[in-house]
């Protein structure tokens, strides 16, 4: 552990209880729950880690490139207090200049570090430094050079490379996000490597494909052809490229796809009218009203699709992505710059599943960043059409009091087996067992509310929080799992 004379420093530690009820008898329940899952396998279903992180498996640049510049959970509280992007080496889109010292980066984030009291990246951040990288005392201005010459010796070393990580966190499968147009040649090279014993896998995310406003957006239907090999500027020889690609994910391991767009809507149109709104947007002369219109088409097809492929089909609506032009205009997409909006389901999402609610081929979780559309619709839906399962707290949600908030929102109407499991959703490599410890001990606490108030059996408690947490994500997401099962205690 890394230590400083006892007033130089506080320490940093863990408590072993954080996040468990405060009441006795709940607590003692859910550290009881929490034995039984606390080293399970990591499922990761969802995220951004990229595939070539582990095909390269070289080591991580430095803390700063680690922690902080990639992270947009960091850099967008860092940012409102006024420090620039720039101080904290996000790229810019010109190529200016921007801080590139690794150790004064670090420093900005140890001098900020009240910022982030009672928030899940503190949580996620402390539990990376002190059980990965042993760290023990509290980043301050005065611990961030001691502190950031620990993590830089750390890094350096061969267990603590990306494979080494991998099996280090117990993951067992780890699903990256990848556009259709992505080749998926890491993924290629991991499944050719006799030295990789690890499971990543492809989702696809067709979201830059069906934006026919977006900037380069024909670049990106001609760039379809090429990568599947079939004329894709027809409607439907752009259908049958994006099957195409599925079909090639799926080779490649895939058993999901990703769509976050802007509404739930999902209003099929007739073939006629979507070979017109496709060729007016070919030729630049696609209206706003056009580009909706064909954005809910698009998610009924990718439906249609995973009935026929059996890809299972993530929905994440109601983001206003780059909500600022300026930030965009200057550092690119995902820099923290996306902001939750109001979002519809139930009339939305009403075509989509008068046609597939009820398909046997058919898996849709759904996700939100709209809380108050967990027992005002997305439960009541998800506790009665058989293809619909209930995501678990994304983006902003993903803390624990939203987190509690989810269970309390949803079991009541749709049960706890309508649930997906966790996702992580990150880019953040070393944030992954934290993310995922936090999710046992939420919902440990809340299965431990339930027995202390008579309402669930202590061996069904352990059942479930093990299917929580590990049978569900895989029975789900299609990751080889057979169903809820018994673990031994």
């Amino acid at each position: 552990m890394l230590t400083l004379p006892p007033t130089a420093a506080a320490s940093l530690t863990l408590d072993e209880d954080r996040l468990f009820p405060t009441g006795v008898t709940e607590r003692a329940i859910a550290r009881e729950l929490y034995g039984h899952v606390r080293s399970l396998p990591l499922v990761s279903p969802h995220g951004h880690v990229e595939a070539s992180v582990f095909a390269d498996d070289v080591p991580f640049a430095d803390p700063a490139q680690l922690f902080v510049t990639p992270d947009h959970y960091v850099t967008r509280m860092l940012h409102s207090q006024g420090v620039p992007m720039e101080r904290l080496g996000v790229p810019r889109r010109d190529g200016g200049p921007v801080e590139t010292d690794g150790r004064e980066i670090w420093r900005v984030l140890c001098a900020h570090w009240h910022l982030y009291r009672g928030t899940p990246s503190r949580l996620w951040l402390e539990q990376e430094l002190v059980e990965l990288f042993g760290v023990g005392v509290r980043p301050s201005a005065d611990t961030a050079d001691e502190i950031y010459d620990v993590l830089r010796a750390r890094l350096a070393a061969p267990d603590f490379r990306p494979r080494a990580l991998y099996q280090r966190f117990g993951l067992e499968v780890l699903a990256t996000t990848d556009s259709p147009l992505a080749r998926l040649e890491h993924h290629q090279r991991l499944r050719e490597d006799p030295g990789w014993h690890g499971r990543v896998v492809p989702t696809f995310r067709p979201d830059s494909l069906v934006e026919v406003l977006a900037h380069g957006w024909t670049d990106r239907v001609d760039q379809l052809g090429e990568v599947s090999g079939i004329d894709a500027t027809t409607y439907r020889g752009f259908i049958a490229a994006l099957e195409q690609r599925r079909a090639a994910f799926r080779a490649m391991g895939a058993t999901a796809t990703d769509h976050g767009h802007v509404t739930a809507d999902s209003q099929p149109l007739s073939p006629d009218e979507a070979e017109r709104v496709f060729a007016a947007a070919l030729a630049g002369q696609a209206t706003p009203a056009d580009a909706a219109a064909f954005r809910a088409h698009m998610l009924s097809e990718f439906a249609r699709m995973s009935c026929d492929d059996g890809l299972v089909m993530q929905l994440h609506p109601g983001v206003e992505r780059n909500y600022d032009d300026a930030a965009h205009e200057t550092f690119g997409p995902d820099v923290g710059f996306d902001i939750p909006r109001p979002t519809e389901y139930g009339a939305a999402l009403r075509p989509l599943l008068d046609r597939f609610g009820s398909h046997p081929n058919f898996t849709l979780v759904l996700f939100t960043v709209d809380e108050t559309s967990f027992s005002r619709q997305i439960a009541p839906l998800a506790g009665v059409y058989p293809a619909l399962r209930i995501g678990a707290p994304w983006w902003f949600l993903d803390a624990p009091l939203a987190m509690r908030r989810f269970r309390e929102a949803t079991v009541e109407t749709a049960g706890l087996y309508n649930t997906a499991g966790f996702v992580d959703d990150t880019r953040a490599l070393c944030s992954i067992p934290a993310r995922h410890d936090v999710a046992r001990r939420i919902d440990c606490g809340f299965l431990a509310g339930l027995v202390a108030g008579g309402l669930l059996p202590e061996d069904e408690a352990v059942q479930t929080a093990v299917d929580l947490t590990y049978t569900l994500p895989k029975q789900v997401f299609k990751l080889d799992a057979p169903g809820p099962r018994d673990f031994p205690g």
